[in-house]
């Protein structure tokens, strides 16, 4: 250390306030992320900070390229440019280290069709390494109400059913982070406030004071949700972020969003 550098440096005090616990790091990093679609250029350099536990309502029309940076963030399609760092993974390289920490609520069932619904359940929670498979098997059959349909095939499903089989399978986990695209589409009123809080966000649970007095610390949970409802969008998010023809041309907190910068991203 040269002597500018120690002279600088300000003497301890005894009196000083206890420094604050380190913020978490940031669930999301997008930096000038692109991907594309054979020339067709499906993301174009997107940047996009989202704290720990924050609220992303993704707005746009159709074919803005919502549902594409999702799948990105889920590690199922690769970037084709710039950054996209997932709970503090590089993707797509640290994507198999994000297992069980995000769930991805697809615009369509990822589902066994010939699997019954505890079917689907057991075996992804199986692939996740859920510690007690058949009990949270059987607490997220109770908590989307699917306890009577629990061995039915998923194809005798209705489209409503098989929203609610995606979502259970969804949280199976327990993530820290959910991506969720449409996640109330095709659901009567009733399901969707039971699903809503199933969604919801997540408080953080703070480590305990040994290894050996409770469960582990547990993160608050960040939410990105694509959606065509501004209204609720606006209402539960903490951070808004709009897509047109693959470029954020919105990226605000709800308060700032003016009626006629979300007409525009629809325009």
């Amino acid at each position: 250390m040269s002597v500018a550098s120690v002279a600088d440096t300000p003497a301890p005090d005894a009196r000083r306030e206890p420094s604050a616990p380190p913020r978490p790091a940031p669930a999301i990093v997008l930096d000038g992320l692109v991907r594309r679609r054979g020339e067709r250029v499906v993301l174009r350099d997107v940047s996009v900070i989202v704290p720990a536990g924050a609220t992303v309502a993704l707005l746009g029309p159709n074919g803005a390229g919502k549902s594409t940076l999702l799948r990105v963030l889920a590690g199922l399609m690769r970037p084709m440019g710039g950054v996209c760092r997932v709970l503090g993974h590089e993707l797509p390289a640290g994507r198999h280290d994000l297992r069980g920490r995000v769930g991805y609520l697809a615009h369509e069932p990822m589902l066994y069709r010939d699997l019954t619904v505890r079917e689907n359940l057991t075996h992804r929670a199986r692939l996740l390494r859920v510690a007690d498979v058949p009990g949270r098997v059987r607490e997220l059959l109770e908590a989307t109400d699917l306890v009577r349909r629990a061995d039915f095939p998923v194809h005798a499903l209705s489209r409503g059913l098989t929203q609610r089989t995606t979502a259970a399978a969804t949280l199976l986990a327990d993530p820290e982070l959910l991506l969720l695209d449409e996640p109330l589409a095709n659901l009567d009123p009733s399901a969707s406030a039971r699903l809503g809080d199933l969604l919801g966000p997540r408080p953080a649970v703070p480590a305990p004071a040994s290894p050996a007095s409770g469960p582990p610390a547990r993160p608050a949970r960040t939410r990105v949700i694509a959606g065509h409802d501004p209204e609720a969008a606006l209402a539960e998010s903490d951070i808004v972020v709009g897509l047109r023809d693959g470029a954020v041309t919105l990226l605000a907190t709800p308060d700032t969003v003016t009626p006629a910068q979300v007409t525009a991203l629809y325009a």
